[in-house]
């Protein structure tokens, strides 16, 4: 009996260390793929923890596509994914999917999806074992909705950094100034109206609105070709960060169009690294 009574303990001790180790398995990377933060297929993330992670030390970074909100997908971001591994080993990265804008999926389901995944990541922070420190990256619609993210909802997290390559940033803008004549159809088919008819959704889904000095600080980039969003939407946020006295930095390259390679994209992201370093702490 004496003997069966060890053995028990010891097994005991032996799951009891096992279950410990499942849990706080820190001690090495850890890549999770399609991981889902909703009921729709579409709502989906890939999670890449990084060595020796901890609730008080541990940075995020949320990445978010670009597509015209009604196409692209988190793969469109692997290659940045895989710079910002190389160059913040200490970060957690989440590389989102949300619903594209298609019916029945119009605006503002695309918000709607990245406020979801944001509550997502925060209520899961113990588990991946990641602080509280957010970082919002997102390119074209990616960056629009990354700024509207950030500067509309505060709770239950305000990121400490946002950066935005070349996003939309005032919709009824858009619409009236448009850099093709493709933009305005395109933005009738993701909100289901025009400014005109609807002028709540254009203005409710355009981060320029919801500026204060207590905005996060922001990194704009944006090239001074592009056709796709034209750089004055970029000139527009970096003069109502300006005026609300919010810091930010505007990263303009004149002869660059809608994304960039090469050598602007390694100053970019040396610009980025800056930025993070400086503001996020």
């Amino acid at each position: 009996m004496r003997n069966l009574a060890l053995w028990l303990l010891f097994a005991v001790l032996v799951i009891s260390s096992c279950q410990k180790e499942d849990s706080n398995n820190d001690d090495k990377p850890v890549t999770m793929l399609n991981v889902s933060y909703g009921s729709n297929a579409k709502q989906k993330m890939d999670v890449y923890l990084p060595v020796g992670r901890s609730t008080t030390s541990t940075k995020v970074i949320i990445m978010i596509h670009g597509g015209a909100w009604n196409s692209g997908d988190k793969s469109d971001f692997n290659e940045y994914v895989d710079s910002l591994k190389k160059r913040e080993p200490t970060y957690a990265i989440f590389n989102l999917n949300y619903r594209l804008a298609n019916p029945p999926d119009l605006f503002p389901a695309q918000e709607q999806d990245i406020k979801a995944a944001v509550e997502f990541i925060y209520n899961k922070r113990s588990e991946y074992l990641i602080s509280d420190k957010f970082v919002l990256i997102g390119a074209s619609a990616g960056a629009h909705l990354a700024l509207l993210q950030g500067y509309k909802y505060s709770t239950p997290i305000k990121p400490k950094v946002i950066i935005d390559f070349f996003g939309p940033t005032d919709l009824v803008d858009m619409y009236n100034n448009p850099p093709n004549p493709y933009v305005p159809p395109l933005l009738i088919a993701v909100t289901g109206s025009t400014p005109t008819m609807n002028n709540a959704v254009y203005t409710q889904s355009s981060p320029v609105n919801f500026i204060s000095a207590q905005s996060p600080p922001t990194m704009i980039l944006h090239g001074g070709v592009d056709i796709v969003v034209s750089p004055t939407q970029s000139a527009l946020l970096n003069t109502k960060l300006a005026a609300a006295g919010v810091i930010h930095q505007y990263i303009f390259y004149p002869t660059e169009s809608h994304s960039w390679v090469g050598a602007n994209l390694v100053d970019s992201f040396n610009k980025i690294q800056a930025f993070l370093a400086a503001y996020v702490n």
